[in-house]
This record gives structure tokens, C-alpha cells and sequence, in this order.
């Protein structure tokens, strides 16, 4: 009987080895889930936890927006920043510095470098007013305008364009959500201020 019992024994392993071979490799079965992922590219969970859904949002989101300043900047050597400003500057001619400012939804402080730079470049003409010197008012010049020819667009960058296309309630949702989430991280807000193309 312990003959029988050794002899079926063996011819059991032999089959299941054999079996084993031809469906799979053995020591696939001896990797761990992360392993296997390696091997065959297959992510070891195809459910992503919601916390890292939604960071690969944010990257997806922040890449879009700096890959379009970085194209503008190579296109003409100017900031996203500067590029807008420059198209306020000439959709809106004689505008002030805080015109700028508004418009950009930016600080005044920030306006103020902005257009210090395109008047160093010869690209916007800046005069004072008679009545208050305090008061200038800004005209976009022929090689500001050359610039803005060879910029495809959209001057102001991609978010704020994809942001005014969404519903109102969206938008609702959505400053609700960030502000929680600006909340929690502590940020200043101050930051606000600051155009995206100068992050």
C-alpha cells in the first residue's frame, strides 16, 4: 500500500509539473502582484485610489498649461505673461497700468514688472498724462504687434480658455473644491496674484 500510495503520489507531481508548463511558466506563479505588473505591463491594480486619481489630474492639468507657455516662449522669446500683456496693451489701447492689472487679474505690482519689460523692448510706448503724471497710458508699437502675429494662440494661455467653457455650476463646484483643498494645504493666497506663466 505505501508503494501504491508513493507511486500515485509521483505520477501526480509529474501530471501537475506537466500541466504547469504548458499554461504557464512556473516561477510566474511565485512573483508577486507588482512583479507580474513588471512583467507583463499590466498595472498590479486597475483601480487607481481616488487620492492618486486625482493627483494625475493635477499633473495632467499643470504639464497643458506649461507646455503651451513654453511653446509660446519658444516661438517668440517672450513669457506667457509678457505675451499676454502685450495683447491687452493693443486690444485695449491707451489702457493704464491698472487697466493691466485688472485685466490680468494679476497685482499691480506684477502689471508694473510686465510692462517695464515690453517697454525696455521697445514693443509698447507708454505716456503720461497732462493732467496727472501719475496717470500713463500704454499703445502697443510695431514690433509688439510683429510678436503677437507670430502667436498662435490663445494669448491669455489654455486654462483660462477651457475654464470659461465650463458651465457656471461647474465652475461653482469647482472653487468650492479648491478652496478646501487651498485650505488644507495652508497656501497663501497671496499667490493668487501671480500670473501662471510666472510659477
Amino acid at each position: 500500500m505505501q508503494f501504491l500510495a508513493r507511486e500515485c503520489s509521483a505520477l501526480y507531481d509529474s501530471d501537475t509539473l506537466r500541466r504547469g508548463s504548458q499554461s504557464a511558466p512556473y516561477h510566474s506563479v511565485m512573483l508577486t502582484a507588482d512583479e507580474q505588473a513588471i512583467e507583463t505591463g499590466v498595472p498590479a491594480h486597475s483601480e487607481a485610489k481616488p487620492t492618486a486619481q486625482v493627483l494625475r489630474r493635477f499633473r495632467v492639468v499643470f504639464n497643458a498649461v506649461r507646455s503651451h507657455f513654453q511653446q509660446v516662449e519658444r516661438q517668440v522669446g517672450l513669457g506667457g505673461a509678457q505675451v499676454w500683456a502685450l495683447s491687452v496693451v493693443r486690444d485695449q489701447p491707451g489702457i493704464g497700468m491698472g487697466g493691466v492689472a485688472r485685466c490680468m487679474d494679476i497685482h499691480q505690482s506684477t502689471a508694473s514688472n510686465l510692462v517695464k519689460s515690453l517697454l525696455r523692448r521697445g514693443m509698447i510706448s507708454l505716456t503720461r498724462s497732462p493732467l496727472d503724471r501719475r496717470n500713463v497710458h500704454l499703445h502697443i508699437l510695431p514690433d509688439g504687434l510683429a510678436v503677437l502675429d507670430q502667436v498662435s494662440g490663445p494669448f491669455e494661455g489654455i486654462l483660462p480658455l477651457a475654464l470659461a467653457r465650463l458651465p457656471n455650476d461647474t465652475l461653482q463646484r469647482l472653487d468650492q473644491d479648491l478652496g478646501e483643498l487651498i485650505a488644507l494645504l495652508k497656501a497663501d493666497e497671496q499667490a493668487g496674484g501671480i500670473p501662471l506663466a510666472e510659477l
